[in-house]
């Protein structure tokens, strides 16, 4: 069963608040029969806003609130007494989430740094109170302002993972036990297709303190760009990854062919994908057994034009060598 507290999507209908009404009051006190206008103005009504938070990995705690509404502004009074603005609603999501109108599928906004806001839908502006209306030929207006209705809608939130490195590749190639070879990150491990239901992060540790952050992604079969298998749950992640590390198991004899089909299903659902800088590497060679002439044979079969290394993550060959070879690319 996958992890339900992964979500990575969410559609919530937002209602931001509505601005308070301006005041039509006339100043009355003692001794004092014909005071001037002192309505105040109205205050803002709440707006929803969507924040970045460093330490959220999930949409879980929107999973559940469908419908979320700010506060209306306050009214505004006499004396001059302008109306409390209404708190905005802060909606905290994961780096990397984009915000969608879910009617028109229109581009929003999106938050990939700590504390960056994106403002969904803003508050009503409060109306004027009678005084905002006062001149020298209208002494005593005797009307005011009605404040600014709020705005609603169906919003879509969509979690894309932030990586510096991505794995590609068909279930079983061996991502999940290369993540947790070269991080502390423990994702699960078997021998059957879409082990993996969600992507898994880690932090890999390079020479003196620094590191990469890498991505095991659900595998890829072919049809995903139309959302077979685990289709554009699975494409969406990738978007943000600066490398795009492709795996392919050396127990297939077809290397070049199924780089290819991977590379079409990138190409088919975003082809601004294939701008990324690509590494390829050859996995589960420990099942080579050292023969010489059987690497030689496959090496033969590795396409052209990508830079690709061979390891094995149960034996750790290789590692070292696709570590070298990430973190010269990572700072091309």
């Amino acid at each position: 069963m996958p992890n339900t507290d992964f979500v990575d999507y969410v559609k919530l209908h937002l209602t931001s608040g509505n601005g308070g009404n301006g005041s039509m009051h006339l100043h009355r006190e003692k001794f004092i029969d014909k005071g001037g206008p002192d309505g105040g103005d109205g205050g803002k009504g709440g707006s929803v806003i969507m924040q970045g938070d460093s330490q959220m990995w999930t949409l879980i705690s929107l999973k559940y609130r469908k419908h979320i509404s700010a506060e209306n502004g306050g009214n505004g009074s006499g004396n001059l007494c302008t109306g409390a603005d209404a708190k905005d609603v802060i909606l905290k999501v994961p780096l990397g989430t984009v915000a969608k109108n879910a009617e028109t599928g229109e581009i929003i906004g999106e938050v990939t740094e700590h504390g960056q806001t994106c403002t969904l839908l803003k508050g009503g502006r409060g109306g004027k109170g009678n005084a905002f209306f006062k001149s020298a030929t209208r002494q005593t207006p005797k009307f005011a302002q009605q404040g600014e209705p709020g705005s609603e809608g169906w919003f879509i939130l969509e979690m894309k993972v932030l990586a510096d490195v991505g794995l590609v590749g068909f279930p079983n190639a061996g991502k999940s036990t290369l993540l947790s070879a070269v991080s502390a990150a423990h994702p699960k491990i078997a021998d059957y297709a879409f082990t993996t239901l969600e992507p898994s992060i880690g932090i890999v540790r390079y020479y003196d303190d620094q590191s990469f952050v890498m991505a095991d992604i659900p595998g890829i079969i072919e049809g995903a760009h139309e959302g077979r298998g685990l289709g554009h749950r699975f494409l969406r992640h990738i978007e943000r990854n600066s490398i795009l590390l492709f795996l392919v198991s050396a127990e297939n004899l077809e290397i070049a062919k199924e780089y290819k089909i991977l590379l079409n299903e990138l190409k088919m659902y975003n082809p601004e994908l294939l701008d990324k800088e690509r590494i390829l590497a050859i996995t589960k060679c420990d099942i080579l057994g050292g023969d010489k002439d059987l690497v030689s044979s496959l090496k033969r079969k590795v396409p052209k034009k990508v830079p690709y290394v061979f390891i094995s993550s149960v034996t750790g060959e290789g590692l070292q060598e696709l570590k070298d070879l990430i973190w010269e690319t990572l700072h091309k």
